[in-house]
């Protein structure tokens, strides 16, 4: 089964629980791509919008492409007041768009899914000259040795994934996309790293592991089993954990 379905059974949960992204992303975004209210986006995998609201808010116009059918129908009801959005419920690889009609591509947490290299091309493809592609992600963290929080987790995820410990993304593991994105001939290829911490409850916690498809993909016993065990570790330790975000972005042009 293609792991990305996954995100589509439970919308509801993935909207009120996933992150969304820093302001000054979008900004640093609009100041390299130097787009307008007249400027054609293209969103791949909106999911339920995180990253979308912020470019509709400031009334550029959005088409996103979305392969879960609940995630796209949840999206448009969620922006039916938006006249600058519209969805549709395909696959973006199979999805037929003119070549040079976008100013801007995006995609948030979301590129990892698609063939790498032959998404690029077909970005490519798509874009105006001097069009921008802007990719994005957030990496949370909750396993630091130095935050009580963070310890308590850190025993649930070795007693149930094993000793092989999550890995915080850092600045120098951004080179791997900046060297796709020249391979692909991108130009001016540049990336900023954006930090932050988040506080959670420990069910507001386990409501956003509920989102994460490794989560997802385990039987519902073995699911139980770790939500009850992080639950009681986390409300041992005062009830909230501190998750340690760090967000990557990508910019370049054709």
């Amino acid at each position: 089964m293609n792991l990305s379905f996954l995100f589509d059974k439970g919308v509801k949960e993935y909207d009120k629980f996933r992150p969304t992204y820093p302001e000054d992303l979008y900004e640093d975004i609009i100041n390299y791509s130097k787009i307008t209210k007249e400027s054609a986006l293209l969103e791949i995998g909106c999911g339920t919008g995180q990253a979308t609201k912020p470019f509709l808010d400031r009334d550029f116009n959005v088409l996103a492409i979305e392969l879960g059918e609940n995630l796209a129908n949840f999206a448009r009801k969620k922006f039916k007041n938006y006249p600058n959005f519209l969805v549709t419920n395909r696959d973006y690889m199979d999805f037929p768009l003119k070549e040079e009609i976008c100013d801007l591509v995006f995609a948030a947490t979301s590129f990892h899914w698609l063939p790498e290299d032959l998404a690029l091309e077909k970005i490519k493809s798509e874009l105006k000259f001097g069009g921008t592609l802007a990719l994005f992600w957030n990496h949370p963290y909750p396993n630091r040795d130095e935050d009580e929080t963070n310890k308590a987790s850190k025993e649930v995820y070795i007693k149930h994934r094993g000793k092989k410990e999550l890995k915080e993304f850092s600045e120098s593991d951004t080179e791997i996309k900046l060297n796709l994105l020249k391979k692909h001939g991108f130009v001016n290829v540049t990336s900023k790293i954006y930090k932050r911490v988040r506080v959670l409850t420990a069910e507001e916690y386990i409501g956003l592991i509920r989102t994460y498809s490794d989560h997802l993909s385990l039987p519902k016993k073995k699911q139980k089993e770790f939500e009850e065990d992080m639950r009681n570790a986390i409300n041992k330790v005062g009830g909230k954990i501190n998750i340690y975000d760090t967000v990557d972005l990508y910019l370049a042009k054709k």
